[in-house]
């Protein structure tokens, strides 16, 4: 990067859905974490600024996230971030097309090169909200949906291990899904715990359950899409 010569850069997907936020904030979600102190990173998802979605800096546990507050910062924190600034720079260019180039690269110049945090803008009291599906939940059942799909095509639900064994209780389970006979009535660790070909059920390292087929494509092979539903259903005792 001209701005910052010697920077580290890491590229951690350029495989998102064009304009998909709910995708980004999935990927990106599960990828800041395990990023040291310092961090910056740059989201390249719906970058347009106007007036209900201007250019903005978070700081959140020791890392920063530049982007267009269209939603997405609200989705990446499970607490809310202390630090968010809008931001203030004059761009070199005369084209708004391309605001990662020429407004979140400045910015970050600016924070990485130890310029304080407040003076790259105005602080910015409260991000746009947008609102995960959340599971549905009965005494022996969870009704859930496919938040995300990868490039291998496994299925990732909304449902998290916890919540499974909350609900579960130890009791035998079917997850369920499109059409009938295609359930799943088993958890396994790993996805070579099943012959390739066979489908598999498993919490990974997202800590989310996932539906996979073993060296296949679920997505395909199964039908399963985004926002595609989910259930499953525990055994009365």
């Amino acid at each position: 990067m001209k701005q910052l010569p010697g920077a580290l850069i890491v590229d951690i997907t350029h495989n998102i859905a064009c304009f998909d936020i709910m995708q980004a904030s999935f990927v990106i979600k599960n990828a800041w974490p395990d990023f040291p102190d310092g961090t910056i990173h740059l989201i390249g998802v719906n970058t347009e600024g106007g007036i209900d979605s201007p250019h903005i800096a978070v700081k959140f546990q020791g890392q920063f996230f530049i982007g267009a507050d269209n939603g997405i910062f609200s989705l990446l924190f499970d607490d809310k971030p202390l630090e968010a600034i809008e931001l203030d720079i004059i761009q070199d260019s005369d084209f708004f097309t391309f605001s990662t180039r020429d407004v979140f690269v400045k910015a970050t110049a600016m924070i990485a090169t130890g310029k304080p945090f407040s003076e790259a803008g105005q602080p910015y009291p409260s991000l746009n909200e947008r609102f995960l599906f959340k599971p549905v939940v009965y005494p022996g059942k969870i009704i859930a949906k496919v938040i995300f799909v990868d490039h291998y095509g496994n299925a990732f639900v909304n449902i998290d291990q916890k919540l499974f064994r909350d609900v579960g209780m130890g009791r035998d389970f079917t997850i369920s899904f499109r059409a009938p006979g295609d359930g799943i009535s088993k958890l396994h660790r790993s996805y070579s715990d099943v012959v390739p070909g066979e489908k598999v059920a498993l919490f990974g390292t997202t800590g989310l359950l996932e539906i996979a087929i073993n060296q296949g494509k679920a997505s395909s092979l199964l039908g399963l899409q985004m926002n595609d539903g989910i259930t499953v259903e525990f055994m009365e005792e």
